[in-house]
């Protein structure tokens, strides 16, 4: 599967970087999952997912989306068209975080600045899911736009979301960073990528 990177600002040196959380393939091998970091350069990200990636595309966290002040505008364009291009296949996404954000973005959604959410654990609520997550950002939505639905929520802030119909889901925690994979997230990403839990 694919999985979408940081992108890192330029180097004294001029280079300009892309990055993914060492703890991003432990995770993923705990669900029975390989990744393939994509770059952020739209073209070659999707001709990459188009070749290699037909198992699903996730969609990382880290830093803002340039609507909203963050400084990677090509990071956006590349997860934005990988989005559609996933969407148009039939191909599972999981947004974790930023990667969330996009998807909420992508179908309308304002996001708003929180409080209290960076650096915290929290519990969210929803029909079929109660837990305690970590917590990271900065930004959330508190409603979200059709065909996209609401899993959990943390007061009347938004944590979780799926699509109605296609192979889509979000998630505003960082499963990549607990200290041992959690059970229900490594069977969420079964059943998402593998059909299995």
């Amino acid at each position: 599967m694919g999985i979408t990177q940081r992108a890192l600002p330029p180097t004294e040196f001029g280079e300009s970087r892309d990055a993914l959380d060492v703890r991003w393939p432990v995770f993923l091998a705990a669900c029975g999952l390989t990744g393939i970091p994509l770059p952020n350069v739209a073209d070659i990200a999707l001709k990459t997912a188009n070749c290699f990636t037909r198992g699903g595309i996730i969609l990382t966290g880290g830093g803002d989306l340039a609507a909203y002040g963050g400084n990677s505008p090509h990071r956006d364009e590349t997860e934005a068209r990988l989005l559609r291009w996933a969407l148009t296949h039939d191909v599972p996404v999981l947004g974790v975080c930023r990667g969330m954000q996009m998807i909420l973005h992508a179908f309308g959604s304002v996001l708003s600045p929180v409080n209290r959410h960076a650096g915290t654990r929290h519990r969210v609520e929803g029909e079929s899911l109660s837990r305690t997550v970590n917590s990271y950002h900065r930004w959330a939505a508190t409603d979200v736009k059709e065909p996209l639905s609401v899993l959990a929520r943390h007061g009347h802030v938004i944590e979780a979301i799926q699509h109605r119909e296609a192979p889509l889901t979000g998630v505003m925690w960082h499963p990549e960073r607990e200290s041992a994979p959690n059970p229900q997230d490594v069977t969420m990403f079964r059943e998402l990528f593998l059909g299995s839990s």
